[in-house]
């Protein structure tokens, strides 16, 4: 434990998630979006979002090169950055949870340690992890930054799916298979485990 953390005393807030959540008239949880680069993971999130809007959800959309330019602008894409970078970003949307939003989170995430302790901070029922597949030749071609054809060339390291593994998930609660599925077909599968969760957990705090 570090020596600072010694001198901490968090502050018991009288306004619980609970109440939050009554008061927003819906429950709060996160939505975790991984896949390779191009896969389509923000481009999934950001239609869901939508969808959550019309039905009147507070929610908040975080994404891995948003993240990087601001909060975690200050680290590399070495295996113990991203694994940094996953830790915050946990913190950061568990933060949300607490304040009623239900957060949609699109990164790569690709080692399977680092989103399972996301898992294990969120807890099992707050946490949907949505596999976002999509064969890495496919996203290959749907790069227009270029960024796989870099990493090939060796100037870009550690890059997911070149020069760094990415292991998918086992077990997702939702996977879509954006090189085969219309994105509205995807969009719809996330939404109606979505909409499933929302009229559970209402029961539960009505």
């Amino acid at each position: 434990m570090s020596k600072n953390r010694l001198h901490l005393s968090p502050y018991n807030l009288n306004i619980s998630r609970s109440e939050r959540n009554i008061s927003y008239k819906h429950p709060s949880f996160l939505v975790w979006f991984t896949g390779l680069s191009c896969s389509g993971k923000t481009t999934l999130a950001n239609a869901v979002e939508i969808e959550l809007q019309y039905r009147k959800i507070h929610s908040y959309l975080l994404d891995g090169d948003n993240v990087r330019s601001g909060l975690n602008s200050d680290l590399s894409f070495s295996q113990e950055d991203r694994k940094e970078n996953i830790r915050r970003i946990g913190q950061v949307s568990n933060l949300f949870v607490d304040a009623g939003v239900v957060v949609l989170a699109a990164f790569i995430s690709p080692f399977s340690k680092d989103r399972r302790e996301v898992r294990e901070l969120l807890g099992n029922d707050n946490f949907i992890e949505v596999f976002v597949d999509c064969p890495l030749e496919v996203c290959e071609t749907r790069d227009i930054k270029g960024l796989y054809k870099k990493a090939r060339k060796g100037e870009i390291k550690d890059f997911t799916g070149i020069s760094s593994p990415f292991e998918p998930p086992i077990n997702p609660e939702v996977r879509v298979h954006t090189d085969i599925e219309t994105q509205a077909e995807s969009v719809k599968k996330i939404v109606d485990y979505i909409d499933a969760k929302l009229t559970e957990t209402k029961l539960k705090i009505s």
